[in-house]
Protein backbone atom coordinates (compact mmCIF):
# COMPACT_ATOMS: atom_id res chain seq x y z
CA UNK A 1 0.00 0.00 0.00
CA UNK A 2 1.31 3.42 -0.85
CA UNK A 3 2.12 5.60 2.06
CA UNK A 4 -0.47 8.17 2.76
CA UNK A 5 0.51 11.68 1.71
CA UNK A 6 1.45 13.88 4.68
CA UNK A 7 -1.08 16.45 5.64
CA UNK A 8 -0.51 19.89 4.09
CA UNK A 9 1.42 22.40 6.13
CA UNK A 10 -0.78 24.84 7.92
CA UNK A 11 -1.11 28.18 6.18
CA UNK A 12 1.08 30.82 7.81
CA UNK A 13 -0.75 33.39 9.83
CA UNK A 14 -1.13 36.70 8.11
CA UNK A 15 1.60 39.12 9.15
CA UNK A 16 0.16 42.51 10.01
CA UNK A 17 1.63 45.47 8.16
CA UNK A 18 3.94 47.61 10.20
CA UNK A 19 5.06 51.17 9.60
CA UNK A 20 8.82 51.53 9.55
CA UNK A 21 9.78 54.62 11.53
CA UNK A 22 11.81 57.29 9.81
CA UNK A 23 15.46 56.87 10.68
CA UNK A 24 16.57 60.31 9.48
CA UNK A 25 15.85 63.16 11.88
CA UNK A 26 13.79 66.06 10.56
CA UNK A 27 15.82 68.83 8.96
CA UNK A 28 15.38 72.57 9.36
CA UNK A 29 16.18 74.55 6.20
CA UNK A 30 17.98 77.87 6.60
CA UNK A 31 18.67 79.97 3.53
CA UNK A 32 22.00 81.82 3.35
CA UNK A 33 23.24 84.55 1.05
CA UNK A 34 26.59 86.28 0.61
CA UNK A 35 26.40 89.69 -1.03
CA UNK A 36 28.49 92.82 -1.35
CA UNK A 37 28.06 95.16 1.60
CA UNK A 38 26.87 98.73 1.13
CA UNK A 39 27.02 101.80 3.33
CA UNK A 40 23.64 100.82 4.76
CA UNK A 41 25.30 97.75 6.32
CA UNK A 42 27.72 99.85 8.40
CA UNK A 43 25.73 99.62 11.67
CA UNK A 44 25.75 95.82 11.50
CA UNK A 45 29.40 95.73 10.38
CA UNK A 46 30.32 97.87 13.39
CA UNK A 47 28.52 95.52 15.78
CA UNK A 48 30.12 92.48 14.16
CA UNK A 49 33.62 93.94 14.51
CA UNK A 50 32.96 94.71 18.18
CA UNK A 51 31.81 91.15 18.82
CA UNK A 52 34.91 89.87 17.04
CA UNK A 53 37.14 92.07 19.21
CA UNK A 54 35.52 90.67 22.33
CA UNK A 55 35.90 87.09 21.05
CA UNK A 56 39.58 87.66 20.25
CA UNK A 57 40.19 89.25 23.69
CA UNK A 58 41.13 92.53 22.03
CA UNK A 59 38.18 94.71 23.01
CA UNK A 60 40.55 97.24 24.58
CA UNK A 61 41.93 97.95 21.09
CA UNK A 62 38.53 98.49 19.48
CA UNK A 63 38.23 102.16 18.47
CA UNK A 64 36.21 102.06 15.23
CA UNK A 65 32.96 103.99 14.99
CA UNK A 66 30.15 103.77 12.50
CA UNK A 67 31.23 107.13 11.09
CA UNK A 68 34.87 106.10 10.64
CA UNK A 69 33.88 102.82 9.03
CA UNK A 70 31.50 104.55 6.62
CA UNK A 71 34.11 107.14 5.66
CA UNK A 72 36.87 104.59 4.96
CA UNK A 73 34.95 101.62 3.57
CA UNK A 74 32.39 103.59 1.55
CA UNK A 75 33.84 107.05 0.78
CA UNK A 76 31.37 109.43 -0.77
CA UNK A 77 33.90 110.88 -3.22
CA UNK A 78 35.40 108.58 -5.85
CA UNK A 79 34.19 105.31 -4.28
CA UNK A 80 36.38 102.41 -5.44
CA UNK A 81 34.98 99.49 -7.38
CA UNK A 82 34.51 96.24 -5.44
CA UNK A 83 37.65 94.10 -5.24
CA UNK A 84 39.91 97.04 -6.14
CA UNK A 85 40.10 98.22 -2.53
CA UNK A 86 38.52 97.29 0.80
CA UNK A 87 35.65 94.90 0.10
CA UNK A 88 33.12 93.44 2.53
CA UNK A 89 30.96 90.39 1.98
CA UNK A 90 27.90 90.22 4.22
CA UNK A 91 26.49 86.84 5.24
CA UNK A 92 22.72 86.88 5.68
CA UNK A 93 20.35 84.11 6.72
CA UNK A 94 16.60 83.73 6.46
CA UNK A 95 14.00 81.02 7.07
CA UNK A 96 12.62 81.83 3.63
CA UNK A 97 14.26 81.93 0.18
CA UNK A 98 15.87 85.22 -0.82
CA UNK A 99 14.33 87.45 -3.44
CA UNK A 100 16.54 88.34 -6.45
CA UNK A 101 18.76 91.43 -6.18
CA UNK A 102 20.27 93.75 -8.78
CA UNK A 103 23.84 93.62 -7.51
CA UNK A 104 24.94 91.46 -10.44
CA UNK A 105 24.06 94.32 -12.81
CA UNK A 106 25.72 96.94 -10.61
CA UNK A 107 29.04 95.28 -9.80
CA UNK A 108 29.42 92.22 -12.03
CA UNK A 109 29.04 90.05 -8.95
CA UNK A 110 26.26 87.59 -8.33
CA UNK A 111 25.23 87.05 -4.72
CA UNK A 112 25.98 83.52 -3.55
CA UNK A 113 22.99 81.48 -2.36
CA UNK A 114 23.01 78.25 -0.38
CA UNK A 115 20.45 76.27 1.61
CA UNK A 116 21.57 74.65 4.86
CA UNK A 117 19.59 71.73 6.26
CA UNK A 118 20.18 71.81 10.00
CA UNK A 119 19.36 69.12 12.53
CA UNK A 120 18.09 71.74 14.97
CA UNK A 121 16.81 75.26 14.42
CA UNK A 122 19.21 78.01 15.42
CA UNK A 123 18.19 80.06 18.43
CA UNK A 124 19.42 83.61 17.82
CA UNK A 125 18.80 85.83 20.83
CA UNK A 126 20.16 88.86 18.95
CA UNK A 127 18.29 88.48 15.69
CA UNK A 128 16.49 91.79 16.18
CA UNK A 129 19.79 93.55 16.87
CA UNK A 130 21.28 92.13 13.67
CA UNK A 131 18.22 92.49 11.47
CA UNK A 132 19.34 93.25 7.92
CA UNK A 133 18.63 96.65 6.48
CA UNK A 134 16.84 95.08 3.53
CA UNK A 135 13.96 94.22 5.86
CA UNK A 136 11.82 91.13 6.25
CA UNK A 137 13.07 88.17 8.26
CA UNK A 138 16.67 88.48 7.03
CA UNK A 139 19.38 88.49 9.73
CA UNK A 140 23.09 89.26 9.40
CA UNK A 141 25.13 86.27 10.60
CA UNK A 142 28.70 87.25 9.69
CA UNK A 143 31.07 89.07 7.38
CA UNK A 144 34.49 88.98 5.75
CA UNK A 145 36.60 92.03 4.92
CA UNK A 146 39.44 91.72 2.42
CA UNK A 147 41.51 93.80 0.01
CA UNK A 148 44.14 93.35 -2.72
CA UNK A 149 47.82 92.79 -2.00
CA UNK A 150 50.70 91.75 -4.24
CA UNK A 151 53.24 88.93 -4.41
CA UNK A 152 56.54 89.91 -6.01
CA UNK A 153 57.61 86.24 -6.11
CA UNK A 154 54.52 85.30 -8.11
CA UNK A 155 54.23 88.66 -9.88
CA UNK A 156 50.52 88.43 -9.23
CA UNK A 157 48.00 90.26 -7.06
CA UNK A 158 46.15 88.45 -4.32
CA UNK A 159 43.66 89.07 -1.54
CA UNK A 160 44.44 89.68 2.11
CA UNK A 161 41.64 88.76 4.52
CA UNK A 162 41.63 91.25 7.38
CA UNK A 163 38.63 89.84 9.23
CA UNK A 164 36.35 86.83 8.92
CA UNK A 165 33.72 86.46 11.60
CA UNK A 166 30.57 84.40 12.14
CA UNK A 167 28.28 85.14 15.05
CA UNK A 168 28.22 82.55 17.84
CA UNK A 169 24.79 80.95 17.16
CA UNK A 170 25.75 80.19 13.57
CA UNK A 171 29.19 78.67 14.11
CA UNK A 172 30.08 75.07 13.27
CA UNK A 173 27.38 74.85 10.61
CA UNK A 174 29.43 75.65 7.51
CA UNK A 175 28.85 79.41 7.33
CA UNK A 176 32.51 80.26 7.91
CA UNK A 177 33.48 77.87 5.13
CA UNK A 178 30.96 79.58 2.86
CA UNK A 179 32.49 83.02 3.55
CA UNK A 180 36.05 81.81 3.09
CA UNK A 181 35.16 79.99 -0.12
CA UNK A 182 33.54 83.13 -1.52
CA UNK A 183 36.80 85.08 -1.19
CA UNK A 184 38.99 82.26 -2.52
CA UNK A 185 36.65 81.71 -5.47
CA UNK A 186 36.71 85.41 -6.34
CA UNK A 187 40.51 85.41 -6.24
CA UNK A 188 40.67 82.38 -8.53
CA UNK A 189 38.20 83.89 -11.00
CA UNK A 190 40.26 87.08 -11.17
CA UNK A 191 43.48 85.15 -11.82
CA UNK A 192 45.03 86.12 -8.50
CA UNK A 193 47.94 84.16 -7.08
CA UNK A 194 46.97 83.60 -3.45
CA UNK A 195 44.87 84.53 -0.44
CA UNK A 196 46.52 85.33 2.88
CA UNK A 197 45.44 86.11 6.43
CA UNK A 198 46.60 85.69 10.03
CA UNK A 199 45.15 83.59 12.84
CA UNK A 200 45.67 83.82 16.59
CA UNK A 201 47.94 81.05 17.84
CA UNK A 202 45.52 80.05 20.62
CA UNK A 203 42.57 79.66 18.23
CA UNK A 204 43.11 75.94 17.60
CA UNK A 205 39.66 75.46 16.06
CA UNK A 206 40.34 78.16 13.48
CA UNK A 207 43.78 76.74 12.66
CA UNK A 208 42.29 73.27 12.09
CA UNK A 209 39.52 74.77 9.98
CA UNK A 210 41.98 76.62 7.73
CA UNK A 211 44.17 73.55 7.35
CA UNK A 212 41.12 71.54 6.31
CA UNK A 213 40.45 74.21 3.68
CA UNK A 214 43.89 73.56 2.21
CA UNK A 215 45.77 76.46 3.80
CA UNK A 216 49.42 76.27 4.85
CA UNK A 217 50.32 77.64 8.28
CA UNK A 218 53.66 79.51 8.13
CA UNK A 219 55.33 79.08 11.55
CA UNK A 220 58.56 80.83 10.52
CA UNK A 221 56.85 84.16 9.82
CA UNK A 222 55.89 86.85 12.36
CA UNK A 223 53.44 89.72 12.01
CA UNK A 224 55.12 93.13 12.33
CA UNK A 225 53.02 96.21 13.10
CA UNK A 226 53.79 99.90 13.42
CA UNK A 227 50.92 101.92 14.81
CA UNK A 228 49.88 104.68 17.20
CA UNK A 229 52.54 107.07 18.50
CA UNK A 230 55.34 104.97 17.04
CA UNK A 231 53.87 105.42 13.58
CA UNK A 232 53.15 109.12 14.03
CA UNK A 233 56.74 109.75 15.07
CA UNK A 234 57.81 109.06 11.50
CA UNK A 235 55.80 112.05 10.28
CA UNK A 236 58.41 114.37 11.83
CA UNK A 237 61.55 112.58 10.68
CA UNK A 238 63.71 113.87 7.88
CA UNK A 239 64.39 111.20 5.31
Amino acid sequence: MAAAAPPPNPSPAAIPETIVPETAPPRHPLFARIRLATIFDVPNIHKLIHQMAVYERLADQFAATEASLAATLFPSQNPPQPFSSFTVFILEVSPNPFAPTTQEQDHNFSPILKTFHLELPIEDAEKETFRSGIGGDVVVAGFVLFFPNYSTFLAKPGFYIEDLFVREPYRKNGFGRMLFTAVAAQAARMGYGRVEWVVLDWNINAIKFYEQMGATILPDWRVCRLTGENLQAFAHLNI
